[in-house]
């Protein structure tokens, strides 16, 4: 079968920016200040990497085996991918109406973060970085993938964006200190805008899946 390399390209670029935003470390640097204020840098740059880790090995399980899971369950892919629209549209509303995005973690959680000694699993890997947008996101991609070579694309931007969320992390007092609030709110709320796009276009591969002769 020919490979097309462009809309090999342009799988990967959308794989990229897809898991990128939707995992947002930039949202996740603040609570992750709040959560360490008390820790020296040797051991927030420990956490940073383990829950950066931890996180890649979550959404590259969900990425390669979500759709055989979802077969066992009898759950079929384009009623997920609808479902993970949904959820990422929730998550893109409370982001640009400057809301706590509950689909990320609750206050609950966060409260119990900054009480533990260690937060690297949880909840900085869990939910905050392969949290439910996240993990839908990779399985969506993934089913959208297709062919075998297409999913090479959404394991590297999967741990591309793990990567750069461990940078982020470990440079968190700093970015947050350079952009403050007012740099951190448009930012989370341009990416909303990026994260609802996304939403909108997986409820249509979804319904298109489902319903291809009514929506062709």
């Amino acid at each position: 079968m020919h490979l097309d390399l462009a809309d090999l390209l342009k799988f990967s670029l959308l794989s990229l920016s897809a898991i990128f935003f939707v995992v947002d470390p930039i949202a996740v640097v603040p609570i992750f200040v709040g959560m360490t204020r008390t820790d020296s840098e040797e051991k927030k740059r420990a956490m940073a990497k383990r829950a950066s880790i931890t996180a890649f090995a979550i959404l590259t399980s969900f990425a390669l085996a979500g759709a055989f899971v979802f077969r066992v369950l009898g759950v079929t892919l384009s009623a997920f991918k609808v479902a993970g629209g949904i959820l990422l549209l929730i998550t893109s509303i409370e982001m640009l109406t400057g809301q706590k995005t509950r689909t990320r973690s609750t206050k609950e959680e966060e409260q119990e973060g900054e009480e533990k000694e260690d937060v690297a699993i949880f909840p900085l890997a869990i939910p905050l970085l392969a949290g439910p947008g996240s993990i839908a996101t990779v399985t969506a991609l993934m089913a959208r993938a297709g062919r075998a070579v297409y999913a090479v694309p959404v394991v590297i931007a999967i741990a591309v964006t793990c990567f750069v969320s461990y940078l982020m992390l470990r440079a968190a007092v700093r970015i947050s200190r350079l952009l403050g609030v007012t740099g951190m709110t448009v930012l989370n709320r341009v990416i909303g805008l990026i994260i609802g796009a996304l939403a909108v276009q997986f409820v249509f591969d979804g319904l298109s899946d489902a319903f291809p002769r009514l929506l062709k």
